[in-house]
């Protein structure tokens, strides 16, 4: 058990993988870290969701990276994810958050992971429970951070323009992903996300420590319209450009 160090800041940084409708959806992978500002892990869990990915397995079929699921197989049986219910792994979440007296529950598209958690709460426990996280939990979305700091900038633009056939969406805007975060930071174009819950908490813990760098405080609502601040600074560095021309 690592030792906690009361004067730092900790954050908790999680992400799911999910089965059934992007509007209802159900995680089947839960992973998370437990890290400081300067991106140093101290946790890492890996959960596989009992309820989800044993007990619904015709929903499993149709998940988005179900071509996947012979990998969680492998997984389990290699002892790097572990399989357990969902009251075990919400249980052994909120201790580590205790422990660490985390600062705030971090994810890139918080509205996304928060709403999937609470499905998979109302779904197992019938609606008896309807939220996942305890009352008074703070948030804060690694997306609109990211947003609004590392990506709202010239630096960041040119970078996606000078790689716009990995970088630039076929609508012509700029990605904002956690993925294409990752790439801008690392100069790494060819960077892939894994889509497997911790593996994804790693980079992302990577990215919130660069957002904290810049001290900026942020306006804790979550905003899933985020990635237009990145499209306006474009547009705003065009019509510089023109008039320069």
């Amino acid at each position: 058990m690592n030792k906690v160090d009361k004067r730092r800041n900790y954050y908790l940084v999680v992400d799911t993988e999910t089965a059934n409708s992007v509007e209802q959806p159900l995680p089947y992978d839960i992973g998370w870290a437990i890290c400081d500002k300067q991106g140093r892990i101290y946790e890492r869990r890996s959960f596989v969701v009992m309820e989800v990915f044993c007990d619904m397995v015709e929903t499993m079929k149709s998940a988005y990276y179900a071509k996947k699921i012979p990998q969680y197989w492998d997984d389990l049986k290699a002892g790097t994810r572990k399989l357990k219910g969902m009251w075990d792994i919400r249980k052994t979440m909120i201790a580590d958050m205790k422990m660490y007296d985390v600062k705030a529950v971090c994810a890139y598209n918080m509205n996304f992971d928060k709403r999937a958690l609470n499905n998979l709460m109302r779904y197992v426990s019938k609606s008896w429970k309807r939220w996942w996280f305890p009352f008074g939990t703070e948030f804060l979305c690694i997306w609109n951070y990211a947003c609004n700091t590392i990506l709202n900038n010239a630096t960041y633009i040119e970078f996606a323009w000078k790689n716009s056939d990995k970088m630039v969406s076929n609508s012509g805007n700029i990605m904002t992903s956690a993925e294409a975060a990752y790439r801008y930071l690392t100069d790494d174009i060819d960077f892939a996300e894994e889509h497997t819950g911790l593996e994804d908490v790693e980079i992302e813990v990577q990215i919130l420590a660069e957002c904290l760098k810049k001290n900026i405080r942020l306006n804790p609502k979550v905003n899933s319209a985020c990635w237009r601040v990145v499209q306006r600074k474009r547009k705003e560095l065009e019509v510089k450009a023109a008039f320069a021309a």
